[in-house]
């Protein structure tokens, strides 16, 4: 099921595992052209650092060159938002949300023809990712 109540993210819930739900998003976000800069498992760090307890988050730094580097050619400090984080989680309720950052952020931000294609060509990208894994479930 996909929520379009928050527009800063565009959300899942699945009822896939977490685990389940973190490896199909690391797959459907390559089936879309993106790789995964960086991982940040955010409840171990946390645990780790200040001892708090939480239910399990994990931030995946995705990117897709092409599309970071119009980007960046179209609005140099774009690059700040760069790579679009994904996040896993589990909510309150127990059940695993995925969600990423909406590319239309973006133009909010900083305008022109060519960040609105990246942004568009984005959202089309993360979306079709988020609407599988939430597809996975049923």
């Amino acid at each position: 099921m996909r929520s379009t109540a928050m527009e800063h993210a565009i959300t899942v819930t699945t009822d896939l595992s977490f685990d389940a739900a973190l490896q199909a998003t690391r797959e459907r976000l390559a089936d879309e052209g993106f790789g995964i800069l960086s991982e940040i498992d955010l409840a171990a760090t946390l645990k780790a650092k200040i001892g708090a307890d939480m239910p399990p988050q994990v931030i995946l730094g995705a990117c897709r060159p092409p599309l970071a580097y119009a980007a960046v050619l179209a609005e140099p400090s774009i690059g700040v938002f760069l790579p679009c984080n994904v996040v896993v989680r589990v909510d309150d309720a127990g059940r695993t949300v995925v969600e990423a950052m909406n590319p239309d952020f973006m133009t909010q931000i900083a305008s022109g023809e060519t960040l609105a294609e990246v942004a568009k060509d984005a959202k089309e990208r993360i979306t079709r990712a988020l609407d599988a894994i939430a597809a996975a479930s049923v």
